[in-house]
């Protein structure tokens, strides 16, 4: 099986020319998507504060149904620490860990950012969709990641 695939070159180059581009390893495209997935956790959950209901909850003391206090802010410095390790563990876990852990957790994810969309705003659904297709894109990775095993010298 081939490590490259071919791409079309610039306009004005001969038709049949090709460039050979590296198959990127499976253990990066993860690694690439969790990093998508933090950035939209981010932007969304700060396009959250220019709206008034969110800043007059914060104001009070609450967020959606929750009481921001020590452990609700402990618990979503989890939850977003976890997505933020798996960066790292995606490239380094053993393939069997890895690919569990990156079925496993966009599957969860993918239920609690469901729950958390519902009667929400027009950005935040959207925002809440993009992180799902980003979690089923690594889920799908993940299932398809066979080992490839390592040539003899």
């Amino acid at each position: 099986m081939s490590t490259t695939r071919p791409i079309a070159t610039d306009v004005g180059a001969a038709p049949d020319a090709t460039v050979r581009l590296p198959r990127i390893d499976v253990r990066l495209r993860i690694a690439a998507l969790w990093v998508a997935i933090m950035l939209v956790f981010a932007y969304v959950d700060l396009f959250s504060l220019y709206r008034p209901d969110v800043r007059a909850g914060l104001e009070q003391g609450t967020i959606a149904l929750f009481e921001v206090d020590q452990i609700f802010l402990l618990l979503v410095t989890v939850y977003v620490a976890v997505p933020a390790a798996m960066i790292y563990l995606s490239l380094v876990l053993p393939h069997r860990a890895n690919r569990l852990a990156n079925i496993a957790l966009p599957t969860l994810y993918s239920i609690t950012i469901i729950g958390a969309a519902i009667g929400e705003w027009g950005y935040f659904i959207f925002g809440s969709v993009l992180e799902v297709v980003l979690l089923a894109l690594i889920i799908v990775h993940s299932v398809q990641w066979r080992r490839v095993p390592v040539p003899a010298r």
